[in-house]
């Protein structure tokens, strides 16, 4: 798989920016381009296994391995900067780092405020407690239920769609939904039995089950709300957003690339998946 059909339209509208670009002084175009020579700096909320998250006190996970296999390639060293999720979009666009690695979902609102590259493409699941009579397959089941979620999640957003377009227009309760600062917390809030399920990041509740699975189930079928992972990047740094574009291109030739995929068992954004999934 490539992301040559992706590039392509980057660089289309890149080349239709280029006369705007022009006129940008020297001192503007350096102020957008890497933060350091021979480095990516990336903001990354480590707490979501497996994607990203701390072992012995160092960063680790798909997203961070991911990131390291492309700075390779790139002739660069990827530094990671820890820090929460609600803080990732704001520090890109102050200047904190060159750009964001957290396994951010990519939807039109965000590319209203930063630049997004795909890399991956995920979905949701649902975690329920283990033996519970209540076991939800899909966001359907959420009516008159009390669920929990990472504050700040795309998922939010359609959960509170689902919850007036249909469950209360079919004469059902609204869907209650209770948000926490770290996914984590949120399996934590479920198993005190404060929420009655939980929603997250398929390939994050895979994670769940395989470190706490004697206590909860993947109670649905079927990936929920399909989607793809980007990298962000701060609008108008084509510089960063260029060479990454250019460097996924020659990473997702390697060895070291189908190797990782198939470490974490996820899966790579097809042409169909970018046709289909890539806001417009």
């Amino acid at each position: 798989m490539t992301f040559s059909t992706w590039s392509t339209r980057s660089t289309a509208r890149s080349i239709a920016i280029g006369v705007v670009g022009a006129v940008l002084s020297f001192n503007s175009l350096n102020a957008l381009a890497f933060k350091e020579s021979g480095k990516i700096i990336a903001g990354s909320d480590i707490t979501f296994f497996p994607y990203e998250y701390m072992d012995d006190n160092k960063p680790a996970g798909f997203d961070i391995e991911f990131l390291a296999g492309l700075s390779k390639v790139m002739g660069r060293e990827s530094v990671n900067v820890d820090t929460r999720w609600a803080n990732l979009i704001p520090g890109l666009r102050g200047g904190r780092f060159d750009m964001i690695n957290s396994s951010m979902y990519i939807t039109a609102d965000r590319m209203k405020v930063i630049d997004m590259i795909p890399y991956l493409k995920s979905g949701e699941s649902i975690l329920a407690v283990k033996g519970s009579d209540y076991q939800p397959q899909v966001p359907e089941d959420f009516c008159g239920h009390t669920v929990g979620s990472m504050a700040g999640t795309s998922w939010l957003k359609q959960l509170q769609t689902l919850s007036v377009d249909y469950c209360e227009a079919e004469g059902l309760e609204p869907i209650s939904i209770r948000e926490y600062p770290t996914d984590p917390q949120t399996t934590q809030a479920m198993l005190a039995n404060a929420v009655e399920a939980q929603i997250t990041d398929a390939a994050v509740a895979r994670g769940v089950i395989d470190k706490v699975g004697n206590r909860v189930v993947i109670s649905s079928n079927t990936l929920i709300y399909p989607v793809l992972n980007g990298f962000g990047v701060r609008k108008g740094n084509d510089e960063v957003k260029d060479a990454l574009i250019e460097g996924l291109e020659k990473f997702s030739k390697t060895p070291e690339y189908d190797a990782l995929l198939k470490k974490y068992n996820f899966q790579a954004p097809t042409a169909e998946d970018l046709d289909a999934l890539m806001p417009k």
